[in-house]
């Protein structure tokens, strides 16, 4: 037998977890077992929460900016027409920080791992953002009260607004820095067969985030917690920053990847025309189901846009208009007053939001079925000097001396919990039933003429909601795993694509564009770009049937809300392009037959 190198697929190196920094060998794929593998083993519901779990602190800082940062701008004294260019950070960080993070992550090659580097380097970066930022009108006036400057003089008040607005940046650009990390963490770590569920924890543990963002925002803060602030937004920002530092510590020293020492020399980055020219090659060169996925994303999120931007404003309408009808005439003083219960009204649907979707992403990964099903264990070959312990502690049988087992609580639990599935109800269609659901929502709001109605519709939201954080990851994750774990020796090919990247002659894998970073970089970019082209459109509407402040029937915010749901559409019939698993395993087998 030829000897083994390092470069055999093979070989892999040990994580930490075994004790052992020497090789082990991982024994061959039958052609009967081609989900098998040491390293696609599944792991326990505690080990994905575990891996999952920085997801909640990311988005409660989230959640802190997006709900709370523009009214802590505006104390400050900046104007709402400079607010929009303030928030642009959002996208611009989108499409340009994690592509880069995607690819340097990548070409890392630490024995900590390739993406834990980033989490936790983009973790502290938050933190000491969002720490600056909350107290950055103590932070300037008093390093400019040194030099003799008055805390209340315009010059101060300019230089606050100007170091804030600079900080709103770095804290975009680092969370976008810890959410490539954790995205990509997910898929290194994940077996092919539980992405989706691992996908699906990511959805709940940012659900349970989101819900306490919510439940935070209304509390009275500085009343209850003094010691962390004098601010509704200080306490919230130091909440938040102690999460994510929780959050991500126990996730990454629990779960361990893989030393990427082993993975082969990185691709050499000269600067950032290198990685531009780099990136255009990779999307070029994307996978078509990738490629798929992200042009769904691009339509999806010009829907989305509209409705995660606006749906606080337009249930604030429905409830001001009876007031505008009786009283068109409102001093701004009466108008502010009115509106402010209005907002309040609208913050109170999106937490029902939140729960509906936290409700969705426990119950729908039950419903669905999995396109990967749990790999059947490998049997003993010369090349295996021990059968894992894994591989032998559950199940109907034990490889050690075949006696049958009876089944254990968590198999009859499973076998219970399959029978919830919906025959034919598989990732793909539900994603695509979402578009539609969402589309059919927001063009009922022709009829949606009260407040009560209108927190029902948002909180229905939540269910295409769900599956938008969950199947498009989801899709993409599995695919980015399957290639990699046929790349390693660990999956068989079952397609003529899978086949040509363990080949080494799929292009995609070739010029390294099927790797999670810049992967899920890339699809990132799918999901930031439209928010441009949703501000544009919406613009232009509000321009044309927006009414003056305080006037009734302005129905401005419906008709965005409308066009998003035509969006949605278009994404839905490209959903329907989008390939599935278990369809080319059977497409396979039908090609064998006839051959």
């Amino acid at each position: 037998m030829e000897a083994l190198n390092e470069q055999s697929p093979l070989l892999q190196p040990r994580t930490s977890d075994d004790g052992d920094p020497n090789l082990k060998v991982v024994s061959p794929i039958s052609d009967d077992d081609w989900q098998g593998g040491a390293d696609e083993e599944t792991k326990s519901s505690l080990y994905l929460l575990l891996l999952t779990l920085g997801g909640l602190g990311l988005q409660i800082g989230w959640s802190v900016e997006t709900s709370n940062g523009s009214p802590y701008l505006l104390s400050l004294g900046l104007s709402k027409s400079l607010l929009a260019l303030v928030w642009i950070a959002g996208p611009l960080s989108g499409v340009l920080v994690q592509p880069y993070v995607g690819l340097k992550s990548d070409n890392c090659r630490i024995r900590w791992g390739r993406r834990r580097p980033f989490i936790v380097g983009g973790a502290i970066a938050t933190i000491l953002s969002l720490m600056i930022l909350a107290w950055t009108k103590e932070i300037i006036g008093g390093f400019l009260s040194i030099f003799g400057a008055d805390r209340e003089s315009q010059g101060v008040r300019i230089c606050i607004i100007l170091f804030a607005v600079i900080f709103v940046y770095v804290l975009d650009f680092a969370i976008n820095v810890i959410q490539a990390g954790i995205r990509a963490y997910v898929v290194d770590c994940a077996p092919t067969h539980q992405q989706e569920a691992a996908n699906a924890w990511i959805m709940r543990t940012s659900g349970i985030g989101n819900i306490l963002g919510y439940l935070a925002g209304y509390v009275d803060l500085p009343e209850r917690l003094p010691w962390l602030g004098d601010s509704q937004f200080k306490v919230l920002c130091a909440i938040a920053s102690f999460t994510m530092a929780v959050t991500v510590a126990i996730s990454c020293s629990t779960v361990h990847e893989r030393d990427p020492r082993f993975d082969g020399a990185p691709e050499l980055q000269d600067g950032l025309v290198s990685f531009f020219k780099s990136l255009y090659r990779s999307v070029r060169k994307l996978p078509p189901q990738i490629r798929k996925v992200c042009e769904v994303q691009f339509f999806a999120w010009i829907g989305w846009f509209p409705f995660l931007f606006y749906i606080t404003t337009y249930i604030g309408g429905i409830y001001v208009e009876p007031y505008f009808e009786t009283n068109p005439h409102m001093s701004d003083a009466e108008i502010d007053k009115i509106w402010g219960e209005a907002t309040r009204i609208g913050t109170l649907a999106l937490l029902i939001f939140a729960i509906t979707t936290f409700a969705a992403s426990v119950f729908l990964p039950f419903i669905i079925p999995p396109t990967f099903k749990a790999p059947k264990p490998l049997p003993a070959t010369p090349m295996t000097p021990a059968t894992p312990h894994s591989l032998t502690g559950s199940g109907y049988f034990s490889l050690k001396n075949d006696i049958p087992r009876s089944p254990t609580l968590s198999t009859r639990l499973s076998t219970l919990l399959s029978l919830l599935q919906i025959p034919g109800l598989t990732l793909r269609r539900a994603w695509m039933l979402s578009h539609l659901m969402f589309a059919a929502l927001m063009w009922l709001t022709f009829f949606v003429r009260t407040t009560l109605a209108a927190t029902a519709l948002v909180s229905l939201i939540g269910i295409p909601w769900a599956l938008t954080s969950w199947a498009p990851f989801a899709l993409i994750s599995s695919e980015i795993s399957k290639r990699d774990a046929i790349r390693r020796g660990l999956l068989k090919p079952s397609t003529r694509d899978a086949a040509l990247v363990a080949a080494g002659e799929d292009e995609a894998s070739s010029e390294g564009a099927d790797q999670a970073g810049v992967v899920l970089g890339i699809h990132n970019v799918a999901i930031a770009a439209p928010q441009v082209i949703a501000t544009l459109v919406s613009s232009a509407i509000f321009r044309v049937l927006q009414k003056p402040r305080g006037s009734p029937g302005d129905d401005s915010v419906s008709w965005v809300l409308r066009f998003g749901g035509c969006c949605a559409v278009i994404a839905a019939l490209l959903t329907r392009r989008v390939g599935e698993e278990s369809e080319d395993v059977v497409d396979e087998r039908l090609e064998r037959r006839l051959d």
